[in-house]
């Protein structure tokens, strides 16, 4: 599979960024990270404070044959189910895109279940699911590839458009045990050490969906060195498809913030595939999920908030929209110590 070309970071205009923060009226470094943020996001739009009006989440909705094994307290049902709130305007981040003035893009890229035509709904169905890995590959490399491609072309279609900033957010069922499964294989750590309550499991419920991810890596044995052999043999369709508008968004040089342990998975994944990827991410926020600050250590991000949400969606990343919008008014409303007639250090 063709991946596109990673662009450099613009350096010269992430230097001037810089510049202009240490010429506000403010002692240089006082506001903290929404400094470096203002800076970050100049190095990878190319722009000094852009206002980053065109803005989405890109919702990949997907099923997992793991939930036969008991991975989660809710049925794989409750998988269209979400979608449909989605589409309804009721759930957690219709709310809080609303707020942050960005738009959600549902998309059905694998989930077990036939919706009609519906308005905000794309269909770019891969498969019905991926199958139980426990028992075998959860899915053929085709089929990875081309929900990867499906993500890939969801975020042009809204790049051609005028798209500014992106986020990735997901709904499936049982996806956070691949998501443990795959942060144990890109951290090297135990399953145990990764492994979270998911939806609510109880201590039994965890001890159970610790083992069952030890079974399933121990009988699909992926290849730790190879991101697609992981993403075939114990990923998922939405994960492969947020991977691929991670991919796409930054070879359109578009931030792209992650949500939780699925987005950054996927985000991890897109950045093994293709390196370069990790110069165009904004961690939104830390999950209290087990394996998320693994995963964030390995690409070198600090989350811009803590608010121990797990409902994931892309509901984090929605919310931290915010704060890029508060950093880059910041740098460009602010007045300077020259145009305020303050004096300056010595």
């Amino acid at each position: 599979m063709n991946y596109p070309v990673i662009p450099e970071i613009d350096h010269s205009v992430r230097k001037s960024a810089s510049a202009q923060q240490d010429s506000l009226t403010k002692p240089t470094g006082s506001m903290g990270r929404l400094e470096a943020l203002s800076i970050d996001i100049a190095g990878m739009t190319g722009k000094i404070a852009p206002k980053l009006n065109n803005r989405a989440v890109f919702l990949m909705a997907a099923d997992h044959g793991i939930t036969k094994e008991g991975v989660s307290p809710y049925p794989a049902e409750v998988t269209p189910q979400m979608v449909m709130n989605f589409l309804n305007h009721g759930a957690a981040i219709n709310v809080l895109t609303r707020q942050s003035k960005s738009d959600v893009l549902i998309v059905d890229v694998g989930v077990n279940y036939d919706f009609p035509d519906l308005p905000g709904l794309v269909r770019r169905k891969v498969a019905y699911g991926t199958a139980n890995m426990l028992h075998e590959p959860a899915m053929t490399r085709t089929q990875a590839e081309d929900a990867i491609r499906v993500g890939m072309d969801v975020l042009n279609e809204a790049a051609d458009r005028g798209l500014e900033l992106a986020a990735t957010g997901e709904m499936g069922i049982g996806n956070t045990t691949a998501s443990a499964a795959i942060t144990a294989l890109l951290c090297d750590r135990k399953p145990s050490e990764v492994t979270g309550r998911g939806t609510g499991l109880d201590d039994e419920g965890l001890r159970r969906k610790i083992s069952i991810i030890e079974k399933v890596l121990s009988a699909r044995d992926p290849d730790p060195k190879d991101p697609m052999d992981i993403l075939c043999k114990v990923g998922g369709l939405e994960i492969a498809g947020m991977t691929g508008v991670t991919i796409a968004a930054a070879a359109r040089r578009i931030p792209l913030v992650m949500d939780g342990l699925i987005s950054t998975a996927a985000a991890a994944l897109a950045d093994k595939l293709v390196p370069g990827v990790r110069n165009y991410l904004i961690a939104g926020h830390l999950s209290p999920e087990a394996g998320h600050h693994f995963l964030l250590e390995s690409l070198g991000k600090y989350p811009l908030l803590q608010l121990d949400m797990r409902v994931g969606e892309g509901t984090g990343a929605a919310l931290a929209f915010n704060l890029i919008d508060a950093a880059n008014n910041i740098l460009r409303e602010m007045a300077t110590f020259d145009t305020a007639g303050i004096s300056n250090r010595d």
